[in-house]
């Protein structure tokens, strides 16, 4: 039966056997089933992110909680290949014209990416992916409940708790505005990436000698090195 109806599952088998009068577990048919061949091979997501990389951007929502209970929301757009943090914007209301505001204005002159991979999140509408078309980019929806999809935009919400919000303690939407602007600029100048061979996001030319200088950031909880004249 397995082999006759290839889009047949484990429990599809088990009630056609049941109408034959045959009751075999779903266990027993899962192991039998595993004897076929295996389907051709097709175009993995690994290898279309591979394939396509350069013209990759992710996007995502982070819930930051303040002081006093209130829920702020940070929005991000962030290139795969330089893992460059594009945009990036703070509201107490995500809406669905505001998050596509935020789109306009991390795409301004025509730089923009052919594909932008975001989850099924209900702020950004049933026809987002609609209107980016328009733009000559291709919205790619993650699976239901599938993060490793968005692994890139993941593990830029991990980043900025683990190196940013989880030693602060936030009081409103400016401050944290401000301190995630300050963050952001160190990530993409001066924070190395191990993704990247342990370059930064912004490739800019260095001094490779001179008087050492450290700059801190965030009141020191970063520190950024470098040669000065």
């Amino acid at each position: 039966m397995a082999g006759e109806n290839p889009l047949w599952g484990t429990e599809r088998i088990r009630g056609e056997l049941l109408k034959l009068g045959l009751v075999v577990s779903a266990r027993s048919i899962r192991r039998y089933r595993r004897r076929q061949p295996a389907r051709p091979p097709s175009l993995a997501w690994r290898t279309f992110l591979h394939n396509e990389i350069a013209g990759i951007w992710a996007v995502d929502l982070l819930v930051v909680q303040t002081l006093t209970f209130k829920t702020l929301y940070v929005l991000f757009f962030i290139e795969h290949a330089r893992r460059h943090l594009v945009h990036f914007n703070v509201t107490e209301h995500p809406t669905v014209a505001w998050v596509w505001q935020q789109l306009l204005n991390a795409t301004p002159d025509g730089k923009q990416p052919r594909f932008l991979v975001h989850d099924r999140d209900g702020v950004y509408g049933v026809d987002f992916d609609a209107q980016m078309r328009r733009l000559g980019i291709r919205g790619i929806r993650t699976p239901v409940m599938a993060p490793k999809a968005n692994a890139v935009a993941e593990r830029m919400v991990g980043t900025f708790r683990r190196e940013c919000l989880d030693h602060l303690i936030v009081l409103n939407e400016p401050q944290l505005r401000s301190v995630l602007s300050e963050f952001v600029a160190y990530y993409n100048r001066d924070r190395p990436h191990r993704s990247l061979a342990l370059r930064t996001p912004e490739v800019t030319g260095r001094r490779q000698a001179g008087r050492l200088v450290c700059r801190p950031i965030l009141g020191g909880l970063h520190h950024s090195y470098e040669w000065a004249a």
